[in-house]
């Protein structure tokens, strides 16, 4: 797998919004910047391995010849989205243990999902021409 440019932007991204998470929730807890850093980057790793997988399983959804087939891979899917959340909280805690604290299940989710809008976000800004930007 190379390094991409974008992959360096996102975890940028990743980091101002774990800081700002940091900042105004109480039970999202980094000691250093170092560490918030070293989560930001955790937290791409992780969930690009998400992404691959959910995709994965949505084209299977989608190419499914049976209902069975259909079925399982929706289930397979269910699953995937809340244990993705799980997963993260297990390897913070693996990796960094009390240093770093994202808080529970919920302020995990809401932190992925606004990890993953500012990614979608700054993503659509720079797939803009630079002449768009400027009007």
């Amino acid at each position: 797998m190379q390094l991409r440019a974008v992959d360096l932007v996102d975890v940028f991204v990743y980091l101002v919004v774990l800081g700002l998470f940091i900042q105004l929730f109480p039970d999202v807890i980094s000691e250093t910047f170092l560490l918030a850093l070293l989560t930001a980057i955790l937290l791409k790793a992780v969930l690009e391995v998400v992404l691959f997988v959910k995709k994965s399983i949505l084209r299977r959804v989608r190419g499914a010849r049976t209902r069975l087939v259909r079925a399982v891979n929706v289930a397979a899917l269910v699953l995937i989205i809340p244990g993705s959340k799980f997963l993260v909280l297990a390897l913070v805690d693996l990796v960094f243990g009390d240093a770093v604290r994202l808080g529970g299940f919920l302020p995990v989710t809401a932190l992925i999902f606004v990890l993953m809008l500012a990614r979608a976000g700054v993503r659509r800004i720079l797939e803009r021409p630079l002449d768009d930007l400027a009007s």
